[in-house]
C-alpha cells in the first residue's frame, strides 16, 4: 500500500450528521423536496449550498464537470449561468443536456438531477449580468475563459481594461453572458445512514403532456443503494 493509499483509507468517509428521511411522506414534486432539503441544509450550516456539480458533454461525446453557483429554482428548472462562449457553453448549445449534483456533506445528503437545458429569455440574462459587482462584470467581459493564459499580467492589464470600460459605459452588457436551466426528467434524493442502509428516492416525469417541471406529473419509487 502506497502513502497516499494509507491517508486515503485514513479518512473518515460519510460521517456527517445522518438526516431522517421518511419517504411515506415526501411531497408529489421534487422541486418541493428540494427546497425543503436545502432550507434544512441551511439551518444545519451546510458550506455554500448552493454550489453545484455541472456536468455536460462535448461535442466527441466526452464527459465535462465543474463547479457553478445554483440562482434559482422555479417551475422552469434549477437556474445557473455561464459564458456562451466557454467551453459549458458551447457544449450546452451543441448538447442542450446535463446533469446537476449537490453534495452536503455536513447532511450526509445528495441530489442528482438530469435534464435538458434551456436559455433563458435576454431580459433574465441582462438582469443577471447587471446584478454582479463591477469587478464580475470586467471579468465577464474579458471573454477568455479556459484559452491559455501566457502571463498572470496580462490578466491583470485585461481586467483594468474592462474595469474602465465597465465605468466608463455602466449599462454595458455581455452579449454571449446567459442564464440557464436544467429542467429534469430526473431528479433522485440520496442520504446516508450510519448502518450502510442508504436511502435512495428517485422522482421520474411522466405523461406526454408539454408540462414541466412543478406543473408536470411526477412519479417517485425507491432504489437499491
Amino acid at each position: 500500500m502506497t502513502a497516499f493509499e494509507s491517508r486515503l483509507k485514513s479518512l473518515k468517509t460519510l460521517a456527517g450528521a445522518h438526516q431522517t428521511f421518511d419517504t411515506n411522506a415526501v411531497p408529489a414534486t421534487p422541486h418541493a423536496l428540494f427546497e425543503q432539503w436545502f432550507d434544512a441544509a441551511v439551518e444545519a450550516r451546510v458550506s455554500e449550498p448552493q454550489v453545484m456539480t455541472l456536468s455536460t458533454v462535448d461535442p466527441d461525446g466526452a464527459p465535462d464537470a465543474r463547479s457553478v453557483v445554483l440562482l434559482n429554482m422555479d417551475a422552469q428548472g434549477w437556474h445557473f449561468a455561464a459564458n456562451a462562449t466557454s467551453p459549458k457553453g458551447r457544449q450546452l448549445t451543441h448538447r442542450p443536456e446535463a446533469a446537476i449534483t449537490f453534495y452536503w456533506p455536513a447532511t450526509a445528503q445528495q441530489i442528482r438531477l438530469r435534464g435538458k437545458v434551456e436559455r433563458l429569455s435576454d431580459e433574465a440574462c441582462r438582469a443577471d449580468f447587471m446584478g454582479r459587482p463591477e469587478r464580475s462584470r470586467a471579468s465577464i467581459l474579458i471573454g477568455r475563459q479556459s484559452d491559455v493564459l501566457n502571463s498572470p499580467d496580462d490578466l491583470r492589464n485585461a481586467l483594468h481594461e474592462q474595469l474602465a470600460r465597465v465605468a466608463a459605459q455602466p449599462e454595458l452588457v455581455s452579449p454571449h453572458w446567459g442564464m440557464y436551466a436544467l429542467s429534469p426528467h430526473e431528479v433522485e434524493f440520496w442520504q446516508s445512514d450510519a448502518e450502510r442502509r442508504f436511502t435512495r428516492l428517485r422522482y421520474v416525469r411522466v405523461g406526454t403532456g408539454v408540462a414541466t417541471g412543478a406543473a408536470a406529473t411526477w412519479e417517485h419509487s425507491l432504489l437499491w443503494p
